[in-house]
């Protein structure tokens, strides 16, 4: 998920917002900004599932969600605070609860590309598969819904056949790699939230997300179609996820938890309203760290 190439002319829109910086307040659903980075208990392994809820690596790939775009400064990649491999206290990224501070530091690796599509995962697959990792996550896909039209949204089966050749692209190089699959954001919630702030609309009106945030106002039933159609291809793309990963016996998908995480205005971008914030990051660490390390995969 990236920015609008024009939104530099967004400053103007958000000099309040931008005092915000990457203190984003915490929405009191059990993370808290300003909760010390105590390390988390080191789970027992799961003989039954086959599953290692400890991992001792950590590779990450998919877009500018797991490069923390925008979550620190505008129109910059901030993997510090990365939910998957970032090291800052507050986030406690998923490499720093499985692995603590000093060992993510060195056993994970962050191969995200802002702005990337399925269509780039391969690539970025390949490169994670030569760290030899224990644990890979992947966050991909809302690129390929957040285009300028319904019409440009990648096809279903295009979606599908990028994400089976990633797959086959780790296992030729990480047989062994276990790996975790997020579900795509329910950008949906996201216009019905970031519509009520009237600064993030003028930013939206730049260009970003199109297909969904477009019009963010309109409610008339073309506008209605077009987001039930975005919605709709969304949903699609989980399913591929969910049905990809069953396939594989080292896989786990978040049984759809990213999708259906109820998040509000403090975890996202106070520069863009699309991206999350430093407290968004956090929530997507909890959650990763959560279906993990669970006895059983998210149903």
């Amino acid at each position: 998920m990236r920015t609008v190439p024009a939104a530099l002319a967004a400053l103007s829109f958000v000099g309040v917002a931008a005092l915000a910086g990457c203190s984003g307040e915490g929405s009191g659903d059990g993370v808290s900004q300003n909760a010390p980075a105590t390390s988390s208990p080191t789970p027992s392994p799961s003989p039954a599932s086959g599953w290692n809820p400890s991992p001792g690596s950590v590779a990450a790939v998919g877009d500018s969600i797991t490069r923390g775009f925008d979550a620190c400064s505008v129109l910059a990649d901030c993997p510090e605070v990365s939910w998957a491999t970032g090291s800052d206290s507050l986030v406690r990224s998923l490499a720093v609860r499985l692995l603590g501070p000093t060992k993510a530091a060195d056993r994970s690796w962050n191969h995200a590309v802002s702005g990337a599509r399925m269509a780039q995962l391969p690539e970025q697959m390949a490169l994670a598969a030569k760290e030899r990792p224990e644990l890979v996550t992947v966050m991909m896909g809302a690129n390929d819904a957040c285009r300028n039209s319904v019409r440009l949204m990648t096809p279903v089966a295009d979606f599908r056949a990028s994400f089976e050749a990633s797959m086959r692209q780790l296992r030729a190089g990480a047989p062994t790699a276990q790996v975790y699959v997020s579900s795509v954001p329910d950008l949906k919630r996201l216009w019905s939230t970031g519509r009520l702030n009237e600064s993030g609309k003028k930013i939206w009106s730049l260009g970003i997300c199109r297909s969904m945030l477009a019009d963010a106002d309109d409610l008339g039933p073309a506008a209605v179609a077009r987001r039930n159609a975005v919605q709709d291809r969304v949903v699609a793309y989980n399913g591929v996820l969910r049905d990809v990963c069953a396939k594989d016996r080292h896989c786990r998908y978040d049984g759809g938890a990213v999708f259906g995480f109820r998040f509000t205005g403090a975890q996202l971008s106070p520069w863009d309203w699309f991206h999350p914030s430093r407290d968004g990051q956090a929530r997507l660490a909890e959650i990763a760290y959560r279906n993990i390390t669970a006895a059983e995969p998210p149903v």
